[in-house]
């Protein structure tokens, strides 16, 4: 494997202990980009990178291995079954066909028709022909001599790997736009086989008493999901802004958003079509927003500072009070299930942290709070007095909590990239959930507290079981 220091260290996994290791490339800074074993003998392997290519041998008894230099570009490259010849896929767009015994090229193209913004993955098929990935999106079939591609797909984003399935009739292809595609051989035809945002992922929203879908939002679009399959059923795509909010109306006829430019935008949940625009919301974005039973009242947060209530109509829109009483962004607004009309600041919650979540509890009598202090506060919402506080992560901030419709249990996760689930009463963790590799930004129970859903940083959308689903209710 290659790593961040320059060098090659090569594993014995038998026995998870280093065999042996050696710098990457000759000259200092250059960097190993990728590796490719040979099919047939496990000593031999090829290193690309910036500027360099080498053929290494390794030899087991001594722990040593030895490379062999040669100068040809940032490559990318696949090995022939036979090991006669390597294919090398360079950031000018060339591919070049090098003897593996002699280290000699032996021919390269294409001479005019490059591929555009590099080649990023290459595949060699059975029967001679080379699958090219390039930068723009596109997926192409060359041959030699001269590698001029003869069929091709344009895909969102570019390439960056290509599978070859064992069995069956089907290349799957990712890109950087989090797409993977599925090609069929026979008519070459692309088909969107799995996709996720590719940038942070800011908030998840439920329609009211039903699981079925749910919407996330990140930069450039809201999507709509179908919960149990996970598949895409919408995509709302505004360009070059970020959407930091996302809430269902309680009649589920309206997806609410806010973003950064300081609009609130409404949109069809079938078609995305845009309903309604609340134009410079706030002057520093829209940083929080929730929307009551009504679904004629939007209340919203900025980046200055205030909270402000919003009454939508068919056609119209206006401003029906501002509170100005947060001296920095609000990070999040949670109403009581009454949404009770009370423009007045009631309690206020002081502690040395950087609040970044609020939950009410079901029955409105204790609010749940979290943020960059790691702990987890519990409030009474009468006269704003501390009830209790636990240690709710051992590093970094928490950015996400939810509460179980009963009030029994609540979900929390952030910078450790752990989903937690508590037990409110007890204050004790009964689950652990492993499988985010960014900070956590955002999670919620669904409705019929069957799944947990959380987003992260790196544009995951992770389903889980919930461990303590409600129990039927006897006839």
């Amino acid at each position: 494997m290659a790593v961040c220091d320059f060098s090659i260290v090569v594993w014995d996994v038998e026995r998870a202990e280093a065999l042996c290791g050696n710098p990457a490339t000759v000259h200092c800074g250059l960097q190993c980009l990728t590796l490719q074993f040979s099919n047939l003998n496990d000593n031999i392997f090829m290193s690309g990178g910036n500027g360099t290519i080498r053929v290494w041998e390794i030899d087991p008894p001594t722990r040593k291995m030895r490379p062999t230099e040669c100068q040809i570009g940032q490559l990318r490259r696949v090995v022939s079954k036979d090991d006669g010849f390597f294919y090398c896929g360079t950031s000018s767009g060339d591919i070049l066909k090098i003897n593996l015994r002699t280290k000699l090229l032996n021919c390269y193209g294409p001479m005019k028709d490059k591929f555009p913004q590099g080649v990023n993955a290459l595949r060699l098929l059975k029967a001679g022909e080379i699958l090219v990935g390039s930068g723009d999106g596109v997926v192409s079939v060359c041959k030699e001599p001269n590698f001029n591609a003869f069929m091709r797909v344009q895909l969102e984003g570019g390439v960056t790997s290509i599978a070859l399935p064992n069995k069956g009739h089907e290349l799957y292809v990712g890109t950087d736009a989090s797409n993977i595609y599925s090609i069929r051989d026979e008519d070459f035809k692309e088909t969107l086989f799995s996709t996720s945002h590719k940038d942070a992922v800011n908030d998840i929203a439920f329609p009211l008493g039903t699981s079925e879908l749910f919407a996330t939002c990140s930069m450039n679009d809201i999507r709509v999901w179908h919960t149990s399959t996970s598949k895409e059923l919408l995509r709302i795509t505004v360009p070059n802004l970020i959407c930091n909010v996302v809430c269902f109306t309680a009649d589920g006829r309206c997806i609410v958003s806010a973003w950064n430019d300081g609009q609130i935008r409404g949109f069809t949940p079938e078609s995305g079509k845009l309903m309604f625009i609340i134009n410079n919301a706030h002057c520093l974005g829209v940083t929080a927003m929730a929307v009551c039973r009504d679904c004629r009242t939007i209340v919203s947060g900025g980046g200055e500072g205030q909270v402000r209530i919003w009454e939508v109509q068919p056609g119209a829109h206006r401003l029906i009070e501002a509170m100005k009483e947060h001296k920095a962004a609000v990070n999040r607004l949670a109403l009581k299930s009454d949404d009770k009309e009370n423009y007045a600041r009631k309690q206020m919650v002081l502690a040395n942290t950087m609040f970044k979540c609020v939950c009410y509890h079901p029955d409105g009598y204790q609010i749940i709070t979290s943020g960059s202090d790691r702990k987890i506060g519990f409030w009474e919402v009468y006269d704003g007095t501390a009830v209790r506080e636990l240690e709710g992560s051992l590093s970094g901030s928490i950015n996400a909590m939810d509460i179980s419709q009963d009030g029994a249990h609540f979900i929390t996760g952030g910078d450790e990239k752990l989903v937690k689930v508590w037990k409110y009463t007890e204050g004790e963790v009964t689950h652990v959930g492993v499988g985010h590799s960014g900070s956590i930004t955002s999670a919620r129970i669904c409705p019929s507290g069957r799944y947990i859903v959380s987003t992260s940083l790196d544009g995951a959308v992770l389903r889980w079981r919930f461990p303590n689903p409600p129990r039927p209710q006897a006839n």
